[in-house]
C-alpha cells in the first residue's frame, strides 16, 4: 500500500493498493478509482467489529451503520478520497498504547483493522452543534486511518499538566493520553454560537492535540446570517460580503 496527499487547500487522499489489499470508509466517501478497484458495503468491514454490534458502537460514535470496502482485486489500483472543506489530511497509526479521539466528521478512511467506538458526547440546547450535541470518535486497533481537519491545522505536544482552553468546534483531534473535560463557563454571550459557546473543552497533557481553525459547525453559523429569506439573501449580495459582515457586527 502506497498513500500521498494531492494538493494543498483542498488536499485529496490517494492510496495505491496492491493486489487484495483494501481500504474501508462511510458509503459514498470515495471520489474515483480505478477499474480494478471492487466495492462491497455492510454492516462489517472489521471498522470496529462486525455485525450489528460493531455498528452500534459505530452510530453511537457519531458515524454510519454501513461501511464500504474497496479491494484491488487482480491487479493494483487506486482508489482517491476529496476534501469536503479546505484543511488538511492527516495519517495516524493506531496499536498498542496508541489510540486518538477525533471529531465526529474527521474520519475519512482506515485499513481493516480500524476500530472506531464512541468517545465523547456533550449534549447542546443551542449554538452551532444544534441538538446533535458535540461527539468525539475514538479510533483504535491496529492499522492507519486517515483525518480530515478543517481550515489551518495548528498542533501543540502539551506536556503533563499543561492544559488549553478550547471552543469544542476547534478540536479536530487529540492523543488518547490527553484527558478531556467539558467545562461550563458563567457570563459569556454570543449572538452567532449560541449555547455552546458558554463552554470550553479543556485538554491536559501529557499528549499532542490537533486544533482545526474553521471546522464545519462554525463555518456554517458564520454563513447563517446570509442565507435566510430571499430579501436578506439579496440585500447580502447587494451590499458585498465585507460590508455585510460590518453593518452586522455595528448593529
Amino acid at each position: 500500500m502506497d498513500e500521498k496527499v494531492i494538493g494543498s487547500t483542498l488536499p485529496v487522499l490517494e492510496v495505491n493498493l496492491d493486489p487484495d489489499e483494501s481500504v474501508i470508509a462511510e458509503v459514498g466517501e470515495f471520489s474515483w478509482m480505478t477499474d480494478s478497484i471492487q466495492m462491497s458495503t455492510g454492516m462489517g468491514g472489521g471498522i470496529g467489529g462486525q455485525g450489528i454490534m460493531g455498528a452500534l458502537k459505530r452510530k453511537v460514535g457519531g458515524s454510519s451503520f454501513l461501511f464500504s470496502t474497496y479491494t484491488a482485486q487482480g491487479s493494483a489500483g487506486m482508489i482517491a478520497f476529496a476534501s469536503k472543506l479546505p484543511g488538511s489530511i492527516l495519517p495516524i497509526d493506531t496499536g498498542r498504547g496508541a489510540e486518538y479521539m477525533v471529531h465526529r466528521r474527521g474520519f475519512l478512511a482506515g485499513t481493516p483493522g480500524i476500530q472506531i467506538s464512541a468517545g465523547f458526547q456533550q449534549s447542546f440546547s443551542a449554538g452551532i452543534f444544534g441538538g446533535e450535541g458535540f461527539i468525539l470518535q475514538r479510533i483504535g486497533g491496529e492499522g492507519r486511518a486517515w483525518i480530515e481537519l478543517s481550515g489551518e491545522v495548528v498542533d501543540y505536544e502539551l506536556a503533563a499538566g499543561e492544559s488549553l482552553r478550547v471552543h469544542p468546534g476547534h478540536i479536530g483531534m487529540f492523543e488518547s493520553s490527553v484527558a478531556f473535560q467539558v467545562m461550563r463557563v458563567q457570563g459569556i454571550a454570543n449572538r452567532y454560537f449560541g449555547g455552546d459557546s458558554h463552554h470550553f473543552g479543556v485538554l491536559s497533557g501529557p499528549g499532542k492535540v490537533w486544533l482545526q481553525s474553521m471546522p464545519m459547525p462554525i463555518l456554517a453559523a458564520s454563513l447563517a446570517p446570509y442565507l435566510g429569506d430571499a430579501g436578506g439573501r439579496g440585500k447580502a449580495i447587494e451590499g458585498g460580503a465585507i460590508g455585510g459582515v460590518i453593518s452586522d457586527l455595528l448593529r
